[in-house]
């Protein structure tokens, strides 16, 4: 079973470390000496905060990931128990963005070798001028996968809040969900 990360809302802030922690980690460059031109920042969680509550969201993993059963490229993959897509093959057809039901897919500009890269063929009206249209591609939580000690947004948040959700994390709450539900129904009504 695929794990995940979630987040207490009632532990979360809203600070957004996370997703600087999250730039961090995926980036080659040193965010923290570049200028603002040179910054990659696409963080692969995203903050989301109300008037009552704060919370970032992150990609489930799925079992059966609607993502990559909609991908068109097979850009979407199980790779080591990660859902996990390969940018330099995504053609930023935005089916994996409507699939996931939990919005954890945006489109970022793609990158290479610090550059954006430029659509072959594509190009886009400016004003009557033609220009060349930058690539963009899917991006989302991949559990920082290869990154010795884990997703680095669990690393670094101040107060906590998240948590790794794993296969025998759900076992262990379905068993307590079952024992309250049986407890539940052998009270009687008050």
């Amino acid at each position: 079973m695929n794990s995940f990360v979630v987040a207490d809302p009632n532990k979360c802030i809203g600070c957004r470390t996370c997703e600087v922690a999250c730039v961090v980690a995926h980036s080659s460059e040193n965010i923290f000496t570049s200028t603002k031109l040179e910054i990659e920042f696409n963080p692969r969680l995203s903050v989301i905060k109300t008037a009552a509550v704060s919370a970032p969201i992150q990609c489930r993993h799925c079992e059966d990931a609607p993502c990559a059963n909609a991908c068109p490229e097979g850009c979407i993959v199980n790779k080591e128990g990660v859902i996990y897509i390969n940018q330099r093959t995504c053609i930023g057809c935005k089916t994996c963005i409507v699939a996931c039901p939990f919005g954890a897919i945006e489109m970022v500009s793609s990158y290479e070798d610090g550059e954006k890269k430029q659509q072959a063929g594509l190009k886009c009206d400016d004003g009557g001028k033609l220009c060349i249209k930058e690539k963009m591609v899917a991006n989302k939580c991949d559990l920082c996968l290869g990154r010795q000690g884990g997703p680095a947004c669990m690393e670094v948040c101040p107060t906590d809040a998240f948590r790794i959700v794993n296969s025998d994390d759900l076992v262990r709450e379905t068993k307590e969900k079952r024992r309250r539900s049986v407890i539940g129904l052998s009270m009687p009504n008050v």
